[in-house]
């Protein structure tokens, strides 16, 4: 499911971008101001920012520029700006592509559909990287500051499902469906906990004291959104 943010004051427009992809694998959060956008943004990760220029409060070219501080996620600039400068600066700041309004929504979606393709290819090739960590799991080859991180099988699945959802608490019994899916009938209460504690063990400067992998208790668990690149 792609995770789609959608920074558009123009809510019949915002509602339209949402109808057009009803039928495809997209996963929408809409907001209307910067100052929603950065609480989702601090929440949740996106894989791709649908991002209006003109906002209610403020300019969607500063907002581009605080999220490349920390971010890689592709984002599409959607304004009336069509000037050659206003194109040219938006690709300065960071912008992946920039469609003046008014536009075809099947353009829209043509384009957002090959951004995506492409973005994931490229993350597929160099894995994802994280501050300081870079994890592949297509090739299972995982780095702290540049350094081989072992980790078994049953650690990846954890780690895999906790990052492609950073800032997101997942809960016990869904982790544990996820992770455990080879039919057994009964799964030791205590595995995710202890799969939790050696994964920590592995990644965390200060395991006692996470920075990365959160306990939300009485919920599950949470790896906290960092630098991606």
């Amino acid at each position: 499911m792609n995770k789609i943010l959608i920074v558009e004051d123009d809510r019949a427009l915002n509602q339209g971008i949402v109808l057009t992809f009803r039928q495809e694998d997209y996963e929408f959060t809409q907001c209307y101001t910067q100052s929603e956008a950065r609480d989702y943004l601090s929440q949740m990760s996106f894989d791709l920012i649908l991002l209006d220029v003109n906002l209610p409060d403020g300019s969607g070219l500063d907002l581009c520029m605080e999220i490349r501080q920390h971010l890689a996620t592709p984002i599409i600039f959607l304004t009336a700006n069509d000037l050659e400068v206003d194109v040219v600066t938006g690709f300065e700041l960071g912008a992946d592509d920039y469609i003046t309004k008014p536009f075809s929504l099947m353009i829209l979606r043509a384009r957002v559909s090959a951004i995506l393709r492409r973005s994931k290819q490229e993350s597929s090739n160099k894995g994802l990287i994280i501050d300081h960590f870079e994890f592949n799991f297509d090739e299972m080859r995982f780095l702290k500051r540049k350094e081989l991180v072992e980790l078994s099988k049953t650690e990846q699945k954890l780690l895999k499902l906790l990052v492609q959802n950073q800032g997101i608490v997942l809960a016990r019994s869904v982790l544990v469906d996820k992770i455990w899916t080879d039919g057994a009938e009964y799964v030791d209460e205590n595995a995710l906990s202890v799969t939790i504690k050696r994964l920590r063990n592995k990644l965390e400067d200060c395991p006692a004291k996470p920075k990365y992998i959160q306990t939300v208790y009485g919920v599950g668990y949470s790896w906290t959104v960092g630098k991606r690149g």
